[in-house]
């Protein structure tokens, strides 16, 4: 049975993306209860929208990964 893992970010831009070039973003996501962890990533990406969405799955991914491990 899998569990929803639900989450929120915050996104500061470390440099801003132009026409020929992805943008740095320094993206935190915080976890709600009962997954109430915290994770910061450094992501290239587009636009600060993509980096966030990007930011949330490695969360999921993160999340799912230690649960599995305590079983």
């Amino acid at each position: 049975m899998s569990r929803k893992i639900l989450a929120r970010s915050i996104v500061d831009v470390e440099e801003a993306p132009t026409p020929t070039r992805l943008g740095r973003f320094r993206v935190e996501v915080f976890g709600d209860e009962p997954h109430d962890y915290v994770r910061i990533y450094t992501l290239s990406a587009r636009s600060d929208t993509m980096a966030a969405q990007e930011g949330l799955r490695l969360f999921v991914e993160d999340i799912e990964r230690l649960l599995s491990e305590k079983g």
